[in-house]
């Protein structure tokens, strides 16, 4: 009988047709869940140890809101929908409570869910007074026949769905309100990256399936209605069980021209790569040469976890049944 190599296309059709049937009846995955708050200028020169604190606890607890659901058997899609709505409601990051402000001096949210066992995906973009975009964007996916809705129509579907609505007052943070205030004094709307960031997370639950969602503010001083790739399925944010789960962060223009989050799970789950190697690859090979700047979270159905960045830092952690919440903030050394 002929020899068949371990990286023919035989083996590498089999292996993503076991990974996308999940365990086998009987077994049960180890849950994981990672995630990020945002990618960009981090340097601990800049950094209070009191701030720093913060982060870490601020990301230990959406590990752990996460974690928690996974540990009862709930699905990856609820474990990320409640990490993410942790970090939104932070102050600390660049969505939700955070969210920076565009040219005008509003908040315009996006935020994207995807599930890796069925391929079904939500988004919102540009949207108001929503307090958790991510909870909405779950609520186009499992209650409307369209994957991605924006700006006022949004608005009136998160209305008819009873999505809480937050007065303009709880968005506000005297810090977000001064980097406005100085890139109004410099006129450089529109110019450039100008502080960027994301939150997002990755899951896999005990069932075997993955799920991702990303949420953001956007880019401080944005105009014209402006979407980056958070919203945006197979930039921002994808998940196939026989592939990957995967979230972004970074300059969205760029991660919607190569179609990031997508092109990471292509090459795992076509290509036969690992996460480490495709997002590392990814981030490091054609996000660079084009000039782009961010980073990603992948998650494998077999827990493998990646973190890779271009930037001095990458707010982010992981948990798993082996350990506690692990966060981390700048570049190893």
């Amino acid at each position: 009988m002929p020899r068949i190599a371990p990286s023919s296309p035989l083996i590498r059709w089999i292996v993503a047709m076991l990974a996308a049937l999940g365990p086998m009846a009987g077994q049960s995955s180890e849950p994981v869940i990672a995630i990020h708050g945002g990618a960009g200028t981090i340097l601990r020169e800049n950094m209070t140890p009191a701030l720093e604190a913060e982060y870490h606890a601020a990301l230990g607890s959406a590990l752990e809101a996460g974690y928690g659901r996974l540990a009862r058997g709930e699905p990856a899609l609820d474990a990320i929908t409640a990490a993410i709505t942790l970090l939104e409601d932070s102050p600390l990051f660049n969505a939700g409570r955070g969210a920076v402000y565009t040219w005008e001096g509003s908040h315009e949210l996006d935020a994207s869910i995807m599930d890796g066992a069925t391929g079904r995906a939500g988004a919102v973009g540009g949207v108001r007074g929503v307090r958790n975009p991510i909870v909405l964007a779950r609520r186009v996916m499992d209650a409307s026949p369209h994957v991605f809705l924006a700006g006022p129509g949004a608005e009136d579907f998160a209305r008819e769905q009873d999505i809480v609505f937050a007065p303009d007052a709880w968005f506000h943070t005297d810090r977000r309100r001064e980097q406005w205030q100085a890139l109004r004094k410099r006129n450089q709307a529109a110019s450039g990256p100008m502080l960027i960031g994301t939150v997002g997370a990755v899951a896999l639950d005990t069932a075997g399936n993955l799920a991702a969602g990303t949420s953001t503010g956007g880019m401080t001083g944005k105009r014209w209605g402006r979407l980056g790739d958070s919203p945006v399925i197979g930039a921002g944010t994808w998940a196939r069980n026989d592939g990957c789960a995967v979230s972004a962060t970074g300059h969205g223009e760029y991660f919607i021209r190569l179609g990031i989050a997508h092109e990471i799970c292509a090459r795992v789950r076509i290509g036969g790569e690992s996460v480490e190697a495709a997002a590392s690859g990814v981030i490091h090979g054609a996000l660079e040469e084009t000039g782009g700047t961010g980073g990603v979270i992948v998650l494998d159905p077999d827990g493998r976890v990646a973190m890779p960045f271009n930037t001095q830092g990458m707010y982010r952690g992981v948990m798993r049944a082996a350990g506690e919440a692990r966060t981390a903030i700048y570049a190893e050394p």
